[in-house]
């Protein structure tokens, strides 16, 4: 995807977010790569929603480092950085403080396959980062939110369960575009929703098992899906 429209699309991301409701105030972020020109494209630091256009979405190289813009870069620009290094298939990244997945991000409660909604969309348990320690909390924070994110997917199809909450901050969200990012963002949101919900009413709730899950999921995802048209 070439400059102007990646622009614009990480613009309509971000504009996306704010329509679903996953954010408030200046919350949350998302972001687009381009790998063949080696740039990232993020939403800048602390400004409002309503004030963005696709020409403040700031420049970064892979490394995260700001390569022109007039604005700061998100804040959350070196965990994207990171993931785009560590997850390939991925083009876009969206990061939110939504109220449900961030409450099971804060318990530091990963989100089990309760029911056939969740496995419509994600192939397994959405995982929880372990607690930062004090010195990845003091040295290079940023980056090392991005580096425990990858560590809890070792084993993990990143594209298969595109989502992962960080435990005491939030959720990320990611996808092989913009659009697909949000839309698992949004739909990590109801996911979280439900399973605190159903927890409350059943707090032994057990998962669906393995044969409903993957029915679910291959229906729509695998190599023989019967979704859509």
């Amino acid at each position: 995807m070439n400059a102007p429209s990646l622009a614009s699309a990480v613009l309509d991301a971000n504009l996306a977010i704010v329509r679903q409701g996953l954010v408030l105030s200046t919350f949350g972020n998302v972001s687009g790569v381009d790998r063949q020109a080696g740039r990232i494209l993020i939403k800048p630091s602390g400004v409002p929603y309503d004030a963005l256009s696709a020409e403040d979405m700031v420049e970064c190289d892979l490394d995260g480092r700001a390569t022109g813009n007039r604005l700061r870069p998100s804040s959350d620009i070196m965990t994207h950085a990171v993931l785009y290094a560590a997850f390939p298939a991925i083009g876009a990244v969206v990061h939110t403080h939504s109220t449900f997945a961030t409450i099971m991000a804060q318990a530091m409660c990963p989100i089990p396959v309760f029911g056939t909604t969740h496995a419509d969309y994600f192939h397994g348990t959405i995982p929880v980062t372990r607690p930062l320690g004090a010195h990845e909390v003091g040295d290079d924070y940023v980056a090392n939110t991005g580096r425990v994110i990858v560590e809890a997917f070792e084993g993990i199809d990143q594209l298969s369960i595109p989502a992962v909450l960080v435990a005491g901050h939030g959720p990320f969200a990611w996808g092989r575009d913009t659009a697909e990012a949000v839309h698992n963002a949004v739909i990590l949101e109801e996911v979280a929703r439900m399973a605190w919900h159903a927890l409350a009413l059943a707090p032994g709730l057990q998962p669906i098992s393995r044969a409903l899950l993957d029915r679910h999921y291959l229906r729509k995802h695998g190599a023989s899906a019967t979704y859509g048209q």
